[in-house]
């Protein structure tokens, strides 16, 4: 009996261990990942300056960031992306660009330069909306550079067809807009890198010891695709050769991209002084625009935040979210904002019992919505907001679809307010499922059929708020934000962030078909772009490719 056990015993494991071969054959960029982590190195790439270590940066970067624009091609003044790049670049004019830093940093003057900047961003929406542009999108892939748009294209498109240039493969890469898409890059660099603030009292110095922004082309390359010449400038490292010039966060970029200023990192539509500055949203929303705001990541993270609140400290969520909602804050304590007409994203399920980063005023519960906010917010009680939050045993997207309808039909504002455990929708991985591996943080995600069920997509986000914008005809400025393209980075899970890039392209694809059904690229602007970008460096970038036998080839 005991020889049959451990017979018996051997062919479990062996069982086990070709179901977990088949699994890595059938999913190979999650075996590609999982080997990765555990050799730290890879033979497809790796996160860093260094090619044999796998895990060496988890942060962002001063690299150029890719931008594509749809319906700005021929549209008019302000609005065609060449208005800003090649000989219209800020950064060939020493004036420009002391006037958009205070001063010329050092080695930033290029007079080849065909970039733009990302405060270029805002002026294309402040252009739509002065042409008269019935709806602006701004679609932010955060962190998502040049290299990881490729990655992900590469997977997609199940090819290595390109090198340089716009690329091929993704929806938003391949869409034409009747003829009216436009590509270019940007620099991302923010005013300064720190500031002493004071959340309670919202005031903020620049420290000018710190870190000051810049772009010094000659190390850090002149376009996205060429590789720096001293690889360690764009992460902020001084050598020798020159000064560090700081990589922004995503609240100084989307700050920008809103705002049109530059800021210190980690500031909410405030300038580098603490003073308030006003957003595309603010104007738009004054000019009879309906204001909407998508993403997958916590509702007042720094991007969506930045579309509307202020806020010296992007980690002060709960102010941020009342800005959101139309509630006193820190910032607006007896003349709340007006509140944006949607709010759909993550941070359900998210508790902490102290938060220094949120001030005084934090309530202990939500971090990112205090307790009551709903109460004050939701119609049936008297508010302006239908609510739609997780529910357990309900389908996620037909549960915010519905209460989109019913805000549409009785002519109300939506809040959707979902997440899983680490307060981001559910990772997509690159194959369409939802089974994370490890990364930097050497543990992997794993989610319950109700993480699953309970939430609804981005994609599914974006159409439940277009619901509701589109609803009375009138004009409409809104935000999409595939947030976890930036957590997977952060990660160095090339998975996961190959997965994110894909989700947020599907929500690129519900917007243009919205367009082509409801309106059209004449009277639309969509902006896709990213706010920052990361470390990943691809040394062959075949090997994200399926392996043709069979087995996973590294």
């Amino acid at each position: 009996m005991a020889v049959i056990m451990r017979y018996f015993l051997a062919l479990v494991v062996l069982l086990a261990a070709v179901q977990r071969i088949q699994a890595e054959e059938s999913d190979y960029l999650r075996a590609i990942q999982s080997e990765a982590v555990e050799a730290k190195k890879a033979d497809f790439g790796h996160w860093g300056w260094t090619p044999d270590q796998y895990l060496q940066w988890g942060t962002h970067s001063n690299r150029l960031i890719p931008v594509y624009t749809f319906g700005t091609q021929g549209a008019g003044k302000g609005i065609d992306l060449t208005e800003f790049t090649g000989p219209n670049s800020t950064y060939r004019s020493a004036e420009s660009i002391t006037e958009l830093y205070g001063r010329l940093p050092q080695s930033t003057l290029n007079p080849n330069a065909e970039y733009c900047d990302q405060t270029d961003i805002a002026r294309i929406q402040s252009a739509a909306l002065t042409a008269g542009k019935k709806h602006i999108f701004l679609v932010v892939f955060d962190g998502m550079d040049w290299i990881t748009t490729r990655a992900a294209s590469i997977y997609k498109e199940g090819a290595v067809s390109y090198d340089a240039g716009r690329g091929t493969g993704l929806h938003f890469q391949d869409y034409t807009a009747n003829g009216t898409t436009q590509f270019g890059f940007m620099v991302t660099s923010p005013y300064v890198d720190e500031a002493q603030v004071n959340v309670d009292q919202q005031t903020a110095v620049s420290d000018l010891n710190s870190a000051l922004g810049g772009y010094w082309f000659e190390r850090g390359g002149d376009a996205p695709w060429i590789a720096p010449s001293d690889p360690t400038y764009l992460i902020g490292k001084k050598t020798e050769a020159g000064p560090r010039q700081a990589y922004t966060d995503s609240a100084s970029s989307a700050t920008s991209m809103t705002a049109g200023i530059k800021t210190f990192n980690a500031a909410i539509n405030v300038d580098h002084s603490g003073e308030r500055v006003r957003t595309i949203a603010h104007t738009a929303q004054e000019l009879g625009y309906r204001i909407g705001v998508v993403t997958s990541v916590p509702i007042s993270h720094a991007t969506p935040a930045a579309t509307y609140a202020h806020n010296v400290s992007r980690n002060d969520y709960q102010d941020l979210t009342n800005d959101l909602l139309g509630l006193p804050s820190v910032s607006h304590p007896k003349n709340p904002l007006e509140g944006v007409d949607v709010l759909i994203g993550a941070g359900y399920g998210v508790s902490r019992d102290l938060d220094s980063g949120q001030g005084q005023n934090f309530v202990p519960g939500n971090a990112y919505l205090a307790e009551g906010s709903i109460e004050k917010i939701d119609v049936t009680k008297g508010g302006r907001y239908v609510v739609s939050t997780r529910q357990e045993g309900k389908d996620g997207a037909a549960q915010l679809q519905n209460a989109a309808k019913h805000a549409a039909a009785e002519g109300h504002r939506l809040f959707g307010f979902y997440g899983a455990e680490a307060a981001h929708l559910p990772y997509r991985t690159a194959d369409g499922q939802y089974n994370p591996t490890q990364g930097r943080k050497k543990t992997a995600e794993s989610y319950s059929t109700a993480d699953l069920e309970e939430n609804a997509t981005l994609a599914e986000m974006t159409q439940s708020a277009l619901t509701v914008l589109e609803a009375d005809g009138k004009p409409f400025w809104m935000l999409v934000e595939a947030g976890d393209v930036d957590w997977a980075n952060h990660d160095n899970n090339i998975d996961n962030s190959i997965g994110a890039v894909i989700s947020g392209d599907e929500a690129v694809q519900v917007i243009t078909q919205w367009v082509e059904d409801n309106s059209s690229w004449d009277e639309t602007v969509m902006i896709v772009t990213a706010d920052h970008g990361h470390f990943l460096v691809l040394e062959r970038p075949e090997l994200l490719l399926p392996p043709a036998s069979g087995t996973t080839s590294r």
